[in-house]
């Protein structure tokens, strides 16, 4: 008896959370004054995106500090000589010396050797900004695909997804390294009697004011910087107004949220032998070379660029309609917002040494403004 009364109450309890459920206003699973549970539209998704490029925060593994120069072209250091009263006279001493120099034949074809282009003391290549630069995401377009499941004929949640569209990423200024500090000449000359005198004359000319801009890259050198594939699948509670079977059009709100998720991320061929330069440049200096580094020379690292956009997430809001052509068939049109931002990271690696030399650093404001036009079915 006492098992039997055991198994009625455990039967009891089984069907207790069905037959609840069943009489919720919220989730009935009877369709209640006639509306459909399921529906599933396709159509046209075009995304705007709204925000602006911001600027691009560079470091690399120039330490601030004294690297040597090594052999570099007396017009190399010439140029990068600050535009000042002080620099003016410092150079006017360099090209004495110098002029002496290619005189006696301790200058040959203008480049200031090792044994005498001393040491510079860089202080602006650890980090800096450059504030007019930056990247902007396109236009696109691609077919999206939106289900909903209704609670009751007023209130469901949508799942939006579509086929993931492959999105261009503009440019926007120039990137350059600032090339701020104090060269000093220093003479190592083993000249017998010539040297010994060279070396005097090398030491004297003193600290040389550096101030130059090198060039890095130009972000909109071509029509993309960058290209990504673009996962955005998203999840959105709405309001419908009307009723079903009485109103055909029947507009709705909704608010939500987004994911995004980027996959083959790549930059434009351009811009990424940039960044190759770039990491040439620092790897020169780290050398202690420099003068090699001012002047574009390739140093001994093997280089690779990296590129990546991290996910991120965003609210979303959503006005948008249906129009009924039938009890099944519908039309679908809507409007959606979604404050998005996201950062992305461009690294130059030598895979000689596996050390990073360059990282750039961007956040690309999205803040897409979504259109949406689709035929749906119920069900």
């Amino acid at each position: 008896m006492k098992k039997r009364m055991l198994c009625i109450a455990v039967g009891i309890a089984a069907t207790l959370p069905t037959i609840s459920f069943a009489e919720s206003p919220y989730f009935s699973l009877k369709d209640g004054d006639g509306f459909k549970r399921f529906s599933l539209s396709a159509g046209w998704l075009h995304a705007m995106p709204q925000g602006k490029p911001n600027g691009v925060n560079i470091n690399t593994s120039v330490k601030k500090g004294d690297y040597a120069v090594g052999d570099v072209q007396l017009d190399t250091v010439t140029n990068a000589i600050a535009n000042t009263k002080e620099g003016a006279a410092q150079k006017e001493k360099l090209l004495g010396v110098a002029k002496l120099g290619t005189t006696l034949g301790l200058i040959e074809n203008g480049t200031l050797t090792s044994n005498m282009s001393g040491k510079a003391n860089i202080n602006s290549l650890e980090s800096w900004n450059s504030a007019d630069a930056g990247l902007k995401a396109d236009n696109v377009d691609t077919l999206g695909i939106m289900a909903n499941y209704f609670f009751t004929d007023n209130i469901s949640l949508e799942f939006k997804a579509g086929i993931p569209p492959k999105v261009d990423i503009k440019g926007q200024g120039q990137i350059n390294a600032p090339v701020l500090g104090i060269a000093t000449p220093e003479g190592k000359l083993d000249t017998p009697i010539i040297g010994g005198i060279a070396n005097g004359l090398i030491n004297g000319i003193g600290g040389i004011p550096l101030d130059t801009q090198i060039p890095i890259t130009n972000l909109a050198q071509s029509k993309k910087a960058a290209s990504a594939t673009a996962w955005l699948p998203a999840a959105e509670l709405h309001y419908q107004f009307g009723k079903s079977g009485v109103n055909k059009f029947r507009p709705y709100i909704g608010v939500g949220v987004m994911y995004a998720h980027f996959t083959n991320v790549k930059l434009d061929s351009g811009i990424n032998q940039d960044l190759v330069a770039a990491g040439h440049m620092v790897q020169n200096v780290l050398d202690g070379k420099a003068g090699a580094a001012l002047e574009g020379k390739t140093s001994s690292a093997d280089l690779s660029v990296k590129v990546k956009a991290d996910d991120a997430w965003a609210p979303m809001a959503t006005l948008g309609a249906t129009y009924d052509f039938n009890d099944r068939w519908f039309g679908v049109g809507s409007v959606t917002y979604a404050p998005m931002s996201g950062d992305a990271k461009i690294t130059v690696v030598n895979n000689n040494t596996g050390k990073e030399l360059i990282q750039a650093n961007t956040k690309i404001d999205i803040d897409p403004l979504i259109t949406y036009l689709g035929v749906g079915y119920r069900f």
